[in-house]
């Protein structure tokens, strides 16, 4: 394999092996032995290493002294310190992004509102709803015009993910997110900046309560 070949390849390694950490297929603990994923993936050892090193440092995976990279364990207290780091950043991702968004942003993060409420009518699916407030959230920190903001929240979003609690079984978690989601979206369809950051922040907190009562 060339060193081109390699370059191209190292993405798509990068991108499967962090789908196959929040999928859960390589759960929490893991061991990330190159070797052994290489010959998983069919690829050579070098994106592979690299590959486990982008995962370092966005936080999914960890270097465990004498016995290499693992995947990141993360507990009640750790979801705790991301969660709280998260709350003040949506809140300022919120703030900004309430001055930027046009008519066409409102639109679609109104449908997406619309999917969620459309799924309380469902069981609960903690993989789909996951997803579903994961693109919320996203969407209105891509539209901060803050790219260290938005990068800093990618990270922290990727270790709550690999959180393995339940708030998103429980139908009064879902309706409480839900309404939580509505005043943020409320806020930014009225342009107040100051009210959309106090929105997310207080979604986020809500979320630590809802998970210290579970």
């Amino acid at each position: 394999m060339t060193d081109t070949d390699s370059e191209l390849l190292g993405p798509s390694v990068h991108r499967q092996l962090r789908q196959l950490v929040l999928s859960g297929e390589l759960a929490p603990g893991t061991p990330l032995s190159v070797l052994a994923l290489s010959a998983r993936l069919g690829v050579s050892r070098s994106p592979v290493r690299e590959a486990v090193q982008q995962l370092i440092y966005e936080g999914l995976a960890v270097t465990v002294p004498h016995a290499g990279a693992r995947v990141a364990v993360v507990d009640d207290d750790r979801i705790r310190e991301v969660l709280t780091v998260r709350a003040a950043l949506d809140g300022l991702a919120a703030e900004a992004a309430a001055t930027r968004l046009t008519e066409f942003d409102l639109g679609k993060l109104a449908a997406m509102l619309s999917a969620q409420e459309e799924n309380l009518l469902d069981n609960a699916d903690p993989a789909r709803d996951t997803e579903l407030d994961l693109e919320f959230h996203t969407f209105i920190r891509e539209r901060s015009g803050n790219r260290t903001l938005t990068e800093e929240l990618a990270r922290l979003e990727a270790q709550a993910h690999l959180y393995r609690g339940d708030l998103w079984q429980h139908p009064r978690n879902r309706r409480i997110a839900l309404r939580e989601h509505r005043r943020i979206l409320d806020a930014l369809e009225s342009g107040h900046a100051a009210d959309a950051r106090d929105a997310a922040d207080a979604h986020v907190h809500g979320l630590i309560t809802r998970l210290t009562r579970a």
